[in-house]
């Protein structure tokens, strides 16, 4: 159906056109394009990053991390139990086993819990800033020096939290807080890694022949079209962080002391404002025949028919997917939106 208010659309206010069009009329339209260059450098000082690696997908992203990271058949990796599917799938593409583990209170992977899931084959870590909430990354980060593990994050829902890990991975999909329409990439200061991905992404050709491949690589090469709209956001991100800071508070201030409706932990950057409801579905229901969107939250991993796994209804995460969703949010959100939106909660609710 048709939605006034949907769940995201993307903002472009900056100078996306001109660069797009510009691509276009030099002809440098793939990714040897300059916009590419241009955005992975402009992306990578924005985050105080050595190196950034442009390409296809959030999810490709987390795959070249692996694979630069050595991951493979045998090896396992950290997941959060609560995540998008992709940062599952990103593991299991390399022939490794995710392992999850369950969310905290902010449904981002409990730190406490990681230390047993740990065995000598785990090799990396992968937490997700869920919801644009930033994991406790110095935990994290010092479980990982102590076994000696690497640590990749899922940055796709946290433009603007600044990186720690050995790579960080961002996605550009058109609901991200930047976007490109499609795309991601990854940030790292070892440039033996960001050669390595820069190698894997495309095709991993060789000096010694243009149509010699040595290693099992991928076309998960971003254009220059794409470079060059993700190059014009990244010009807005501190603008558009800015402008979705005052939309969690609007939001926070017309939901606030709603009996049925529980407000979630602040967030470090607004990706999707997220929330708990009492009877959710036909409060969705409602907002739906308003014209206004809602989203569910993400299905647990071992919910998913590919990792399904006798514990999930004991875990938190699976008691948060069945009363947890989200509302419209995105950087042209307005007051009057908003206060629309939140009329329409307060109704149902009979606040």
């Amino acid at each position: 159906m048709s939605y006034t208010h949907p769940v995201s659309k993307p903002w472009l206010g900056g100078r996306e056109l001109e660069y797009v069009t510009e691509a276009v009329s030099d002809g440098w339209i793939s990714s040897q394009g300059p916009y590419v260059r241009k955005f992975e450098s402009e992306f990578a000082d924005y985050n105080g990053i050595a190196h950034g690696v442009a390409c296809s997908s959030g999810t490709t992203a987390l795959t070249l991390a692996l694979r630069a990271l050595g991951v493979g058949p045998g090896d396992e990796v950290i997941v959060p139990e609560f995540t998008m599917i992709a940062s599952a799938w990103a593991v299991t593409y390399t022939g490794a086993t995710p392992v999850f583990v369950d969310c905290g209170d902010d449904l981002n992977i409990d730190v406490s819990l990681i230390e047993e899931k740990i065995t000598p084959r785990t090799k990396v870590i992968m937490p997700v800033h869920i919801y644009g909430r930033r994991c406790d990354m110095t935990a994290i980060m010092d479980l990982a020096h102590e076994y000696n593990l690497r640590v990749v994050e899922d940055s796709a829902e946290a433009h603007g939290v600044r990186p720690v890990a050995d790579i960080a991975c961002f996605s550009l999909f058109a609901n991200k807080i930047i976007t490109a329409g499609e795309g991601g990439i990854c940030l790292t200061n070892d440039q033996h890694l960001a050669d390595q991905m820069a190698h894997l992404r495309a095709m991993a050709f060789t000096k010694d022949h243009s149509f010699l491949h040595k290693k099992l690589a991928y076309n998960f090469r971003m254009t220059s079209m794409q470079a060059a709209v993700a190059l014009a956001q990244t010009e807005q991100l501190d603008t558009i962080l800015e402008t979705r800071r005052e939309i969690e508070r609007r939001y926070d201030e017309g939901l606030s002391g709603i009996d049925g409706i529980t407000l979630m932990p602040p967030r470090d950057v607004l990706w999707m404002y997220d929330l708990r409801a009492e009877r959710r579905e036909e409060l969705r229901d409602f907002l739906a025949d308003e014209g206004i969107e809602t989203r569910l939250f993400f299905k647990p991993m071992s919910r998913q028919p590919g990792y399904l796994h006798p514990d999930w209804p004991s875990l938190k995460a699976s008691r948060f997917s069945e009363d947890g969703f989200y509302l419209p949010t995105h950087t042209g959100l307005t007051a009057e939106d908003q206060e629309f939106i939140t009329g329409k909660v307060r109704k149902f609710y009979g606040a």
